[in-house]
């Protein structure tokens, strides 16, 4: 794996560490730089996101460290995943079409990953934030063994925060508004980390319908009625009540990857979710990890009183062999 900006090649280990969960020996350290999740649909303007949010913090003389994720999109980062897995070659080899070369990519990068914690760690001082573009299909990532590997091992190592973008243009159909709510709702839920969604593309169609949408049901049904559904519109109508409580504690931000709008407040959402993975996901964290040591410990003291027992059968058994010795004699 290259580190792009550096001079220097580092060959990276082929071990990962034991757990998601031991992404760090010392646990999460809060005071770290954040790395930012950009996650969206295809289309929605993810690497564009990125680019230009890489451009406002060089603009602001406090450049960015970039991680790219995505194996068939090439562009000027730090750390990509292209230097180590050749997407095109992953096809070739195992016969794949593009979903699961970039699928396998994602698989065979994250053999490694603990490197890229370790360089990021190490950048942590210098820089205000990671940004970590993720593959165009969501699915790929989101809903992967790689993805969560990933996600999880960022996490219980230091501050980590979950973007989603939406494109507004498409947005303004109920139907797929609802569709990104549901997938944000999902990712909030599945990886449980501070978490907000921007509206991009508002120089094409300015997103406050969807803010609105959310925070009056009435709109939203308006909005139905218009788009003439049918079923579509019931199935969206009730997801819209049940998405309330979703709705209540989520953040937005409007901005524009194209000129720039909204990245100042971008940046604020973020330094707010990182205060939020002090408060709430440290406290999380150490609950799953006590957690899981008590299970390994209780698994530990079942294997032992299974090779106590194993040990009594034997015993029992080499007496049961010698009396039937004595009794032949």
């Amino acid at each position: 794996m290259a580190e792009s900006t550096a001079s220097s090649s580092k060959q990276v280990p082929s071990e990962m560490p034991s757990s998601p969960l031991a992404g760090s020996s010392d646990g999460p350290n809060p005071d770290l730089a954040p790395s930012v999740i950009v996650l969206g649909m295809a289309g929605s303007g993810k690497t564009s996101f990125v680019q230009r949010l890489t451009a406002h913090l060089h603009a602001k003389k406090t450049p960015p460290y970039v991680v790219n994720l995505d194996p068939a999109v090439p562009y000027p980062v730090n750390i990509d995943i292209r230097d180590t897995v050749k997407y095109k070659q992953v096809m070739t080899e195992y016969g794949l079409g593009p979903n699961g070369a970039i699928l396998t990519s994602l698989n065979l990068f994250c053999t490694r990953f603990d490197k890229v914690i370790e360089l990021v760690r190490a950048r942590s001082s210098t820089v205000p934030l990671t940004i970590i573009d993720t593959p165009g299909q969501i699915e790929a990532f989101t809903w992967s063994a790689s993805g969560t590997i990933i996600t999880e091992a960022l996490a219980s190592s230091h501050p980590t925060v979950v973007i989603y973008v939406c494109d507004s243009a498409r947005a303004t159909s109920p139907a797929t508004f609802m569709s990104n709510m549901l997938y944000a709702c999902s990712i909030l839920y599945r990886t449980k980390l501070p978490f907000f969604v921007v509206f991009n593309k508002a120089d094409i169609v300015r997103p406050t319908f969807a803010q609105r949408w959310m925070t009056d049901f009435e709109r939203f049904d308006e909005a139905l009625e218009d788009s003439r559904g049918g079923y579509s519109n019931d199935l969206a109508r009730s997801l819209s009540l049940v998405l309330d409580e979703f709705y209540c504690g989520l953040k937005t931000v409007i901005c524009s990857a194209l000129t720039g709008e909204g990245m100042d407040e971008v940046l604020t959402a973020i330094d707010e979710c990182k205060q939020q993975y002090r408060d709430q996901y440290i406290p999380l964290y150490a609950e799953m990890r006590a957690k899981k040591v008590e299970e390994t410990a209780k698994r530990l003291r079942e294997d032992a009183k299974m090779g106590d027992l194993t040990s009594e059968v034997k015993a029992l058994d080499v007496g049961r062999v010698r009396d039937s010795d004595d009794e032949n004699e």
